[in-house]
């Protein structure tokens, strides 16, 4: 493997993840420092092509949420400056960060998906929407989630168990994008299962699943990001046969969506033990309570060594021709 000399580590950008970003990229800076890695923590602003050019890194690793963190558009300005970087095509983030475009591949895969409709905010002005949400709910039932199409962190989800909330939630929801993703509430444990390839193509491994118990009964943006609102087991207190099919699940979501170095699944065990998949992450938060880290962390490894494999597997890898 290449030997890793010189690493950029990209936070911050102007979405709504800002701060979380911020968060990630220090922490990530800061584990890669202690174990002997020269590291540069940068915005994403205007700067950052001159600073790439100065500074010439072996690689970039990407600690950016929400946006172009993750919608492939810092990607690709990164393929066209001819830079290495830890993480997924600018393609395939693309179809992973609109959420409905995940759920049909996945589902067109064979995998479980709760039911789902995808509604934009002027079809649901111009449709009336009263009537819109009774056809919701008649098709979907209750209760349901409500969230944005392509974003992060649970920043305008909702779940609704009475009909009633469902106005509320959706306009919460449109304030945070234009497209909502109305899907089936599936009753049941959160898990969430994080994929790394430490080696490049081929290495995909499942680090132990996370059991995740917030507080309020909701994995909602307070939950994440509160130290102590949330309770976490790593690894998930489910028996074999689930940890198992957990890990099915997720590396199959990772290779179906073409997702390269990491990424994380966020999935719920219904009541009846089938694993349902709801989304993915192709720039995993990296805070003291993220989810990653702490099934880095489980599996018996430091974060710091794994990003420095990550970045030095990309630095082999090279730039996009």
């Amino acid at each position: 493997m290449t030997e890793l000399t010189r690493a950029l580590v990209l936070a911050g950008g102007l979405t709504y993840e800002r701060d979380v970003s911020l968060r990630s990229g220090r922490r990530v800076a800061d584990a890669l420092r202690q174990i002997g890695v020269e590291v540069t923590l940068a915005d994403a602003d205007s700067q950052l092509l001159s600073l790439l050019d100065d500074t010439r890194p072996d690689a970039v690793l990407i600690a950016l949420h929400g946006g172009s963190g993750e919608d492939g558009a810092v990607r690709a300005v990164l393929d066209c400056a001819r830079v290495a970087y830890v993480g997924t095509t600018p393609a395939a983030c693309r179809t992973a960060f609109d959420k409905p475009s995940a759920k049909a591949l996945v589902r067109r895969a064979g995998l479980d998906t709760p039911d789902w409709v995808a509604v934009g905010h002027a079809t649901f002005r111009e449709l009336g929407a009263p009537a819109v949400l009774q056809l919701l709910v008649s098709r979907l039932g209750l209760p349901l989630m409500v969230k944005p199409a392509a974003g992060g962190s649970a920043l305008g989800a909702t779940a609704v168990h009475d009909a009633a909330d469902l106005p509320a939630a959706m306009v919460t929801c449109f304030s945070y994008g234009d497209t909502a993703l109305v899907e089936r509430y599936i009753e049941g444990l959160e898990v969430s299962v994080s994929v790394i390839e430490p080696d490049g193509p081929g290495s995909a491994t499942a680090l132990p699943p996370v059991e995740i118990r917030p507080d309020s009964g909701v994995y909602d943006y307070a939950a994440r990001y509160t130290a102590g609102a949330t309770e976490f087991f790593c690894p998930a207190r489910v028996d074999d046969a689930v940890t198992g099919e957990l890990t099915r699940v997720a590396l199959a979501v990772h290779a179906t969506l073409g997702l390269r170095d990491l990424s994380r699944s966020d999935l719920r065990i219904d009541r009846a033990g089938r694993v349902h998949f709801l989304d993915t992450n192709v720039a995993p938060g990296m805070t003291e309570t993220s989810l990653l880290p702490l099934a880095v962390a489980a599996s018996g490894q430091e974060l710091g060594v794994v990003c420095r494999d990550l970045l030095a597997a990309a630095a082999q890898r090279g730039p996009a021709t």
